[in-house]
């Protein structure tokens, strides 16, 4: 799907709470879908499993999910994969070829903790979610938290990895979804905006606001979390039943505000900024939303916050 500059300014100039809502309505309409879809393969199986790349919006339309699903009579737990992290370790850390550790590998990941817990939840079976501290990046067994299905419930894994072969292979009967912004912004008939910078610019707000990381240090490692995902994460999107386009037209209206001072700051005599050092010029050809249109439900207060989600 492509939207174009001229439609956005147009409705935000008009009506910028119709267009937010409508925005909204399109989302929502896909997620109940989806939901009536997980209901029907609930005879064949409890388990969720919900991918995307860095940005695409996992916590959200996974917890949105939930409550679409809870209207439908049906409980379900979320699970964030990020806690079936191994410690970080030269030992069990995979490196990149330059010799950094590789964090997009999914090899970080605990798969045969995650395969165990996967067939016990299938047989009503209580599992031991494990806990993850990313504060000192090891597992933390202690805090675990305990989990089992009840009877027509459902567990949502929501991960980056939650597509790869080596997950997904034991079970071919669980409901598998893909997640990601991958609309792009078109001004007639030229490609103005596209998908993976709407991604970028997401991670680059949230990583500002709520992991205190700087637009040169989200530059720094986006390289690697782009390389991750078209290694890991892309090869694997045929094994998903249903794909959920996260974007909504309004997205770069209400990031740009946030991105734009972020960009500015950037040092002008860096190569590795220059591919980014025009971007503020872009967002600001999208005319701006107020904040006050954003429901706190609203995918994208995932990354400027004031969400009910966590």
């Amino acid at each position: 799907m492509a939207y174009q500059i001229a439609e956005i300014n147009r409705r935000i100039t008009t009506d910028p709470e119709k267009f937010v809502a409508d925005c909204d309505a399109r989302y929502d309409a896909v997620i109940m879908g989806t939901a009536g879809n997980i209901a029907d393969n609930l005879e064949n199986s409890p388990i969720v499993l919900l991918a995307g790349p860095s940005g695409s919006g996992k916590t959200t339309s996974a917890h949105r999910l939930e409550d679409a699903l809870l209207s439908l009579g049906i409980r379900s737990h979320v699970v964030s994969m990020d806690n079936y992290f191994l410690t970080v370790s030269p030992e069990l850390t995979p490196m990149t070829e330059d010799g950094k550790y590789d964090f997009e590998s999914p090899l970080c990941i605990d798969m045969p903790r995650l395969q165990d817990h996967f067939d016990k939840l299938s047989r009503g079976e209580e599992i031991m979610v494990p806990f993850f501290d990313f504060m000192v990046r090891q597992q933390d067994l202690s805090r675990s938290t305990p989990l089992k299905l009840e009877k027509d419930e459902v567990v949502i894994f929501e991960g980056i990895h939650a597509l790869n072969s080596e997950i997904t292979g034991d079970h071919p009967e669980a409901m598998k979804l893909f997640v990601s912004a991958e609309s792009d912004v078109m001004n007639g008939d030229r490609l103005l905006f596209p998908d993976e910078w709407a991604r970028f610019i997401r991670r680059l707000v949230r990583d500002f606001k709520f992991r205190n990381t700087t637009a040169g240090e989200t530059i720094d490692m986006w390289d690697n979390v782009r390389r991750g995902e078209l290694k890991y994460i892309r090869p694997f999107l045929g094994n998903a039943n249903i794909f959920i386009d996260t974007a909504h037209a309004y997205d770069v209206s209400i990031l740009g505000r946030y991105a734009i001072p972020l960009l500015e700051e950037l040092p002008q005599n860096r190569a590795e900024y220059e591919d980014y050092l025009w971007l503020p010029d872009i967002l600001q050809r999208f005319e701006p939303i107020d904040e006050k249109y954003i429901k706190p439900q609203a995918l994208v207060r995932e990354f400027i916050g004031g969400g009910i989600y966590n």
